[in-house]
């Protein structure tokens, strides 16, 4: 199983961001898939999700400025951020669901989102 994002970088504020997230070892179409962030002494925070069959959800911090999707054909995963804030700076992570939750090996290693003013 491998999970690998990109897209990530240094964005002022108003900027807009495409993370993307390249998922192997698995049956992506099958799983459901989720962003999650992680500012330095901050919790982990669950960004939004999508299942296997489309429906999204997201954090109320994001929502109307980000948007999930995904790519099954490609087994990528995508993440559109709009109108960055500066309290978006973060590590950025995908997960998958495959198994009844977020959890390991179903984790990628993250990308670093920077807004700054």
């Amino acid at each position: 199983v491998q999970l690998v994002e990109s897209g990530g970088g240094s964005v002022q504020t108003g900027g807009s961001l495409k993370l993307s997230c390249a998922a192997s070892g698995y049956i992506f179409s099958r799983c459901g898939m989720a962003w999650f962030r992680q500012a330095p002494e901050k919790k982990r925070e669950l960004v939004s999700t999508i299942s296997s069959e489309g429906t999204t959800t997201y954090a109320d911090s994001v929502k109307g400025r980000f948007t999930i999707s995904r790519d099954n054909a490609k087994k990528t995963l995508y993440l559109q951020m709009d109108s960055l804030k500066t309290e978006d700076t973060a590590s950025y992570y995908c997960a998958a669901d495959c198994a009844g939750g977020f959890r390991p090996p179903y984790w990628g290693q993250g990308t670093q989102v920077t807004v700054s003013s």
